[in-house]
Formats: structure tokens, sequence, C-alpha cells
């Protein structure tokens, strides 16, 4: 197998429309989107006699706690090839990177599914199993190809109840946008939920980066809602390679029996019929266990994300391989971290 460096976007993106397993952080534009919040990215392809096996994205971060490599949600492999070949030669071009740019250790977020064949491959590649993970390892998505009336009799009946009453209500309305300046009322109500759920929010700079970088594609789309007039509830949906990604969201519970939220949802999953995607992606959940437990973040929104019906993936964990010896001391602080965190 032989691998190139900087594939072009056209080739980049028709490889990733026909793979099964993919997310948009392994995208060209997500690449970029990296590239303008200053981080050095790199772009390679796995082939073997010429035919395209594999892409993978690498990312330097640099942290206070370190530097690492990251590969996010990837390498994206063909389908029918054989993943611990590409998962090796992965690591070989990233060890070699690694040592390049001095950093500590490579971080792989796997888009390999979840069984004992696929987790048996890092661990005999010499991985370990990450304290935290970058991106989602297990997801909620749902199945769009079916008629809006078929979506909606798959949901719960409490959710479906709401977004019926929503529709009702002529003090909703939901707007859409790819204008930056509606971001502002996106990062306001952002601030709300990040203050209520007790987690650093991500920037402005961070949302207009990751706007302008889908924008020139018509790849993303904010939805605000407002009731009488005011936003109370938020999204931002990236449209990529047929699948609709419940990215960011956020919403104010100043009015919490007004159903905006749910019909954020609605009105985006419909967008993406209308785009020609046939999965809408709800992005993270928690596990069964950790719903279990009420102080868990993720708790209550895993129980939103569900009431619309659909199906679990779950992958790889989050796999890191040592570089130097001080990923000891970044495990260990991302270990306390996590505690404090309660997740």
């Amino acid at each position: 197998m032989q691998i190139k460096e900087n594939i072009d976007k056209t080739t980049w993106e028709n490889f990733c429309l026909s793979a099964k397993e993919k997310t948009f952080t392994h995208s060209y534009n997500w690449g970029l989107f990296n590239e303008k919040i200053e981080d050095k990215v790199w772009r390679f392809g796995v082939f073997d006699s010429e035919q395209l096996q594999a892409i993978f994205l690498v990312i330097k971060v640099v942290a206070k706690r370190g530097t690492y490599l990251l590969l996010p949600m990837g390498p994206i492999i063909k389908e029918g090839v054989d993943n611990k070949k590409i998962i090796e030669e992965v690591l070989v071009k990233s060890k070699e990177i690694a040592k390049k740019e001095r950093a500590d250790f490579i971080r792989i977020a796997p888009i390999v599914l979840q069984n004992e064949e696929n987790k048996k491959i890092f661990k005999e590649l010499g991985f370990k199993e990450a304290p935290m993970h970058v991106h989602p390892e297990l997801t909620w998505e749902l199945d769009i190809t079916k008629t809006e009336d078929e979506i909606l009799q798959g949901m719960r009946k409490t959710t479906r109840y709401l977004i019926k009453q929503g529709l009702k209500n002529i003090d909703i309305e939901i707007d859409k946008s790819t204008n930056a300046d509606d971001l502002k009322y996106f990062n306001d109500v952002y601030k709300i939920t990040a203050k209520r759920h007790n987690f650093t929010p991500f920037s402005m700079k961070y949302l207009e980066n990751e706007l302008s970088s889908f924008k020139d594609d018509d790849q993303v789309l904010i939805l605000n809602a407002k009731y009488k007039g005011e936003v109370i509830a938020s999204a931002m949906i990236i449209f990529w390679s047929n699948i609709a990604f419940y990215h960011q969201g956020a919403s104010s519970q100043k009015y919490p029996k007004i159903p905006t939220s749910y019909l954020i949802q609605w009105e985006a999953i419909k967008e993406a019929k209308q785009r020609g995607c046939h999965t809408y992606n709800f992005w993270g959940i928690a596990r069964d266990e950790e719903i279990n437990n009420k102080n868990h973040p993720w708790a209550g929104l895993t129980l939103f994300k569900k009431g619309f019906g659909g199906y679990s993936k779950e992958y790889v964990r989050t796999q890191d391989y040592k570089i130097s010896f001080k990923y000891y001391l970044i495990r260990f602080f991302e270990i306390l971290r996590k505690i404090k965190r309660n997740l």
C-alpha cells in the first residue's frame, strides 16, 4: 500500500460519498475549519495499485496540557477493505508526523463499529483506550427515507404530540439562515445552555469559522426558534454526504412548556429530506447505564433525541498511542477532569 498526501477536494468528497461509515468531522471542509482556527492539518489517501482504499485527516492540536495528533472519526475506509491493514498504515504515517511535530501522543476517534474484532486491532497495535472522547462514540440516527407521516408515527407519543402542538401555536416561528449575523442569537442561547449544564461553550469565533467553512458548499443551516419574537432555542445543522448532523444546539428554557426545541428538529428533518439526505444523525447520546444516573449531563438530552425514533450506532472508543512519557501526565489530568465533569 502507498500513502499520498494532499488529496484534492473532489477526490476526497467523492470517496466519502461512497463510504458507509463516515461523519462530517472527516470531511474536506472540516479540515478547512481546523485550518481557520490555526491548527495544522494533513490530508492523506491510502492507495493499493492506484485504487483509493481509505482517507485520513490528521490535525495537530496544541493544548495547555500537551500537543497531540488527532484523527477525528477516521480513517474513512472503503467497504470490504481490511481495517487492520489500513490502520497499520495510518499509524506508521501518524507516528512519523508526531515525531517531527514533537507531539506527545496520537489520538484516534475511530469510525469503525464497536465489536471484538475491531477492538483487537487497536490493542494489538499498541493503542490504549483514551480517558476521554473528542467526538461521539455512541450516536443516535434516524432513517429519513420514509414519508413524513411514517417518521412521525415512529416517534415517542409525547414527542409527536409536542410537535403537533407547536405547529398549531401561532406565536412560534422557525427562521432558517446561513447569515453569520444570525449566529448571535444562537450564541446568546448557547451561553445560557452552557451555564445551565456546566460546560465550557465554544467561542463566537469558533462558531463563525464552523459556519463559514461549510457555507460556500451549502452544507450548513442555522435554525432559530422564536416565541413571540424572542429566540429561545437554536441549532446548527450540517448537511454532508447525504447525511444531516445535529451538531450544535441550545435552548434558554425560559418558556419550558413551549416546544420550540422539538419543532427545530422536525424542521431540520424535513429540510434534510428535501436535500436528499437518507439519515438524520442526532450526534452523541449517553449509554443506558449512564442515563440511569440522572446527574449525567447527557441524560435529559439523550431522552430528548431518542424520542424522535431511530437507532443507536456505537463505534470503537477513542484510542491513544503514546509517543512521549509526558502522555502519562496528560492522561492523569484527563481522568481527573472526566471525574469532575461526572462523565
